[in-house]
């Protein structure tokens, strides 16, 4: 068995070292390794991925390119090499990844939008690992559908950069949808989120509030039928069962979304005012939304 090379060892230890979370000390390898070696796309697309997930898109975009250039048929680099210029926004450079991927170019303006229908997505991996539902617009963005729970810093209407790599399943009748982890929110979107608690639920209730704030352009939704937050192992495809008292809250809440207090007052008067039953016991807006 031949002896690895230094630039093999200095990689291998920035492996290790990005397994155990020592960012620097994977850098300094990684960075090693590619100067004894640079035509090896190996430490190369390493540093993309490292760069990646620490949000550093210039360098993340700078490595992949390089990868690419000692390895064209580098599949990894070229995806992630998609993902930086997305986040960057450099609309040409990410046409050109995802075609080279095979991905048909959609034309029209920029940002490009090639309608891939639902996604759902894992806001927070690295945490509670919620997973909303949204609409693909390309391989690296989705536009958020559901209205995140309170508990998550983003909001219904987010555009999110997303990872390539599905991260678990989520099935809806026959049809299997792969599950990707969101990597940052890179449009925000204009409405708020607030919280509407209600003593009872009424479907025929929630459902007017829906059409209601849906007229208005807003949305709301019950949280306790449409979105919740999992434990690690449900949220990563490996679902099993809870104690009611851990599931459920003490009443039913539901989820609204507005773009401030006034539109939120107007939008819960109408609903009142509609005929249906509704039960509310207080509604309020989530700090920071």
């Amino acid at each position: 068995m031949t002896a690895p090379t230094p630039a093999e060892r200095y990689n291998e230890e920035g492996r290790e070292c990005a397994d155990r979370g020592d960012v620097a000390g994977a850098e300094r390898a990684y960075l090693a390794a590619a100067a004894l070696e640079p035509q090896w796309a190996v430490p190369l697309y390493n540093l993309g991925l490292l760069y990646k997930y620490e949000l550093r898109w210039n360098e993340s975009l700078d490595f992949n390119r390089k990868a690419l250039a000692a390895d064209p048929a580098h599949e990894a680099a070229l995806w992630n090499r998609g993902i930086a210029a997305t986040a960057l926004g450099y609309w040409t450079e990410a046409r050109e990844c995802w075609s080279k991927y095979g991905i048909a170019d959609p034309g029209g303006p920029d940002p490009p939008v090639y309608a891939f229908g639902r996604a759902p997505v894992r806001l927070d991996p690295n945490g509670e690992g919620e997973v909303v539902w949204g609409v693909r617009l390309d391989p690296a963005r989705v536009r958020l559908t559901n209205i995140p729970l309170p508990s998550s810093e983003f909001r219904f209407g987010d555009i999110v950069l997303n990872d390539g790599a599905a991260e678990g399943h989520r099935t809806i009748g026959e049809k299997t949808y792969p599950v990707f982890n969101v990597l940052q929110r890179l449009v925000p979107s204009a409405l708020a989120t607030f919280v509407v608690e209600l003593a009872s639920v009424d479907d025929q209730a929630i459902e007017a509030l829906e059409n209601i704030a849906h007229e208005m352009g807003g949305a709301a939704e019950h949280w306790g039928s449409s979105t919740q937050i999992l434990c690690r192992d449900c949220s990563f495809g490996n679902p099993h069962e809870h104690s009611e008292a851990a599931s459920s809250p003490a009443h039913p809440h539901c989820g609204l979304a507005a773009p401030d207090v006034d539109a939120a007052r107007i939008i819960l008067d109408r609903w009142l005012n509609s005929g249906h039953i509704a039960d509310l016991v207080t509604w309020y807006e989530v700090e920071g939304s």
